[in-house]
């Protein structure tokens, strides 16, 4: 077994090509510093829990969850260390970190154990949401428990006939005789709904107030010690140690976030966060997938080459072919994330955030599915052993294309209300292409605008979404790419940064051309 390793030279340099520099409260130095004490943290104590987790999985006892062994201690260690407060504001016990800094532990964590990632993730949106949406009391109350890890937070919004409909909320929020606002219903999928981690979980509710559809709807929190009971943990294909409950409101307390009707706006502060968060987790997937495949295929003696020589597998071309696939999609899927987040803090292009998003969502997510099973593949049969633990990296990762936004979904998306947001885009591309001098990306680009132009004008533009997305997805690689070429030198390999930077900025031109094709025949 290959032992995780934190790619935190590559998540630096990232940050470096993705412009972070510019940002008011960017220091470098300081980012390696916390970055090199969070991976040594992760290697050393949360990595090991992975394939303990994963072979335990938690347990419904007495109507609380019990997770794996092993975990309690390492939470408890992540908690007194302080990265639950991370980015949280300093007033309220926090470090005032910005999201370019929770980017590189963020992924560390996903790819050391996604599943005690999953469970402690939500804890920035959750600040994030109380302080753009809550009042100054209920901030003083409720970010310094969950900066200092005594409380966990949840997003609750699915029910069994709401999913990606949240129009079809049936959980209601009602004011008691003395005024309060109580919440009944279900709700289900709630990853980390119930723990044995933290002193207490903190739940961001959506609920209806009032008929409207998505008009009706209100952003409540329900703290610890309400009447909430967890009826079940789903039994799931992989993240066996992250607790996915179904959750009973039964009159629980709660208090209004925001404006009663105003709930989906709010919610959404959490949500964007978290699919950003989504497309990291895709991304450390992608890159233990390729580590693992790398490291074997070095040391991996079989066939001979052109000499007659014995070689390792690595010099055979198509295992070298998935080796870079897997690579690549970790290197530009990061890339393309550092610059949505870092356009994000800036604040300086929400239109161009605002398609990055469910773009970096789609293809960092399917990026990990590939590089998962060619991972699998360039091992042969040791990939299919649970000793290897990639076949876990493949099931773990599955479920990042489905949740916060299944991807066909994004893709629709991005077809339809997305295309006013896609200039902002094309900008970017043409931008890239000017300063890398890279005149494939501009051509690519032209390319890219008919097909476009195409979706803009069908009278049933989600049809196209697929092909579309795709060919978005292509550009977007091409441009990352080409800023990948053009820091090689600077990258921890050079010779590898500039090698498949030149392997894909010959391939995704046509990618993007071929792509286009499709969307103009359909």
């Amino acid at each position: 077994m290959t032992p995780f390793r934190a790619p935190l030279a590559d998540i630096l340099h990232s940050l470096d090509l993705a412009g972070a520099a510019r940002l008011p409260d960017w220091d470098a130095g300081l980012a390696a510093e916390l970055g090199g004490h969070f991976a040594a943290f992760a290697e050393a104590e949360i990595a090991p829990l992975d394939a303990l987790g994963d072979a335990e999985g938690c347990r419904l006892e007495d109507g609380r969850v019990r997770m794996p062994a092993g975990f309690r201690r390492v939470y408890a260690d992540w908690a007194a260390a302080g990265w639950p407060g991370l980015t949280a504001p300093e007033a309220y016990g926090g470090q005032a970190q910005g999201a370019a800094m929770l980017a590189i532990t963020s992924e560390i964590f996903s790819g050391a154990c996604h599943a005690l990632q999953m469970v402690t993730g939500l804890v920035p949106g959750a600040i994030r949401t109380l302080m753009r949406f809550g009042t100054e009391a209920q901030r003083a109350r409720m970010i310094p428990p969950l900066a200092s890890g005594r409380w966990l937070s949840t997003m609750a919004l699915t029910e069994p006939e709401a999913g990606s409909d949240l129009a079809r909320i049936r959980c209601r929020a009602d004011r008691d005789g003395a005024g309060q606002w109580r919440i009944t219903g279900e709700k289900i999928f709630i990853s980390g709904g119930d723990q044995d981690l933290s002193e207490g979980v903190f739940h961001l509710v959506l609920a209806r107030t009032g008929p409207g559809g998505v008009k009706g709807l209100g952003l409540f929190a329900v703290l610890p010690g309400a009447a909430v009971r967890v009826t079940r943990i789903e039994e799931k294909m992989g993240l066996h140690a992250s607790p996915t409950c179904a959750l009973l409101f039964e009159a629980a307390e709660a208090e209004l976030i925001g404006e009663a009707g105003g709930g989906l706006a709010a919610m959404f502060t959490m949500m964007n966060h978290a699919r950003l968060d989504v497309a990291l987790q895709g991304v450390a997937h992608a890159a233990r997938a390729a580590d693992v495949a790398r490291t074997h295929a070095a040391g991996r003696v079989q066939g001979r080459g052109p000499d007659g020589a014995l070689v390792t597998i690595d010099a055979h071309p198509d295992v070298a072919r998935m080796i870079a696939e897997a690579e690549a999609a970790a290197l530009a899927g990061r890339l393309l994330c550092h610059v949505a987040l870092v356009a994000m803090e800036a604040g300086d292009d929400p239109a161009l955030v605002e398609f990055l998003t469910p773009l970096c969502k789609v293809d960092c997510t399917e990026g990990a599915l590939r590089a998962a099973e060619a991972a699998q593949q360039v091992l042969g049969g040791y990939g299919y052993l649970r000793e290897y633990r990639v076949e876990q990296t493949w099931r773990d990762a599955r479920i990042a294309a489905i949740y916060e936004g299944a991807n066909g979904i994004h893709a629709g998306q991005l077809a339809t209300r997305g295309m006013a947001h896609a200039p902002a885009f094309a900008t970017w591309v043409a931008r890239v292409g000017a300063e890398t001098g890279a005149g494939e990306v501009a051509a690519a680009l032209a390319a890219w605008e008919a097909a476009r132009a195409h979706v803009a004008d069908h009278d049933r533009p989600a049809d196209l979404a697929h092909d579309y997305v795709a060919c978005t997805v292509a550009l977007a690689r091409l441009a990352a790419f080409a800023l990948i070429a053009a820091g090689a030198d600077r990258a921890p390999e050079p010779a590898r940064a500039a090698a498949l930077a030149a392997r894909f900025r010959r391939r995704l031109p046509a990618e993007v051309a071929f792509r286009a094709g499709l969307v103009r025949a359909a």
